[in-house]
Parts: structure tokens; sequence; C-alpha cells
């Protein structure tokens, strides 16, 4: 796939709306749309990168941003008491969306603690 077309590229060019937690030049962060707890937002980086298998030495700081804004956004989010982040790759990492994304999800404090999540992108 030499451009993105998938459907976070659509998110990311304005075609597709979401419903935004957070964006800076270099990421978008949105709620997903199937959640799976009672917060569940991805953060994806603007520069396509089909998956994590396909990220480089040079894209460090990217993702260094990515991982250090989850417990940021998390805690805006509600999540004060813990929460969950995944990052599926490849077809049996069960990545259906095929640009890099980060998962964070969990129950807000007073919810259930989380169920282990298989087969879910």
């Amino acid at each position: 796939m030499s451009e993105n077309d998938t459907i976070f590229g659509k998110i990311l060019r304005g075609e597709i709306p979401s419903k935004k937690v957070y964006e800076d030049d270099d990421v978008l962060a949105f709620h997903d749309i199937h959640p799976v707890a009672d917060v569940h937002f991805l953060i994806i980086p603007k520069k396509f990168i089909p998956s994590l298998a396909e990220a480089t030495f040079d894209d460090g700081p990217l993702l260094g941003k990515m991982l250090a804004l989850a417990p940021v956004l998390a805690r805006e989010q509600g999540l004060t008491d813990g929460f969950r982040t995944a990052i599926n790759t490849g077809r049996l990492g069960r990545q259906d969306v095929y640009h890099l994304h980060i998962h964070v999800f969990g129950n807000r404090p007073g919810g259930s603690p989380l169920k282990v999540m298989l087969g879910r992108d």
C-alpha cells in the first residue's frame, strides 16, 4: 500500500468524522467506534506507518511521543485507576487496520476490572 487508503487515512484527511481526544502536528487520538471498555480510544501517527513491524529506528521519537501521550490522555478521559494499551501487529497479531495505532482502554474508577481482550483490533 503506497498511500494511506485505510479508514485511519480517511479520518486524517477529514473524509470520515471522528470524536477527537487529542491532535497535534504528529498524532491524532480519537474514540474507538466499537469500544470494549468505558473509555477506549486510539492514538495514531499522522505519518503513514502500516504496522509496528514496519517502524524504523528513525520513527523512535514519534513512537515515544505516542506512548508518552497514552497516560496523559487516559487520565484526561477519567482513567485514574489504571488502563490497558495494545498494539496489534500483523495478521497473526490480529491487526485489522494497517495503519499503526495504539489502543488505550479501561474502566473508570468504581467500574469493573478489564477482562481479557482477544480477537479484536
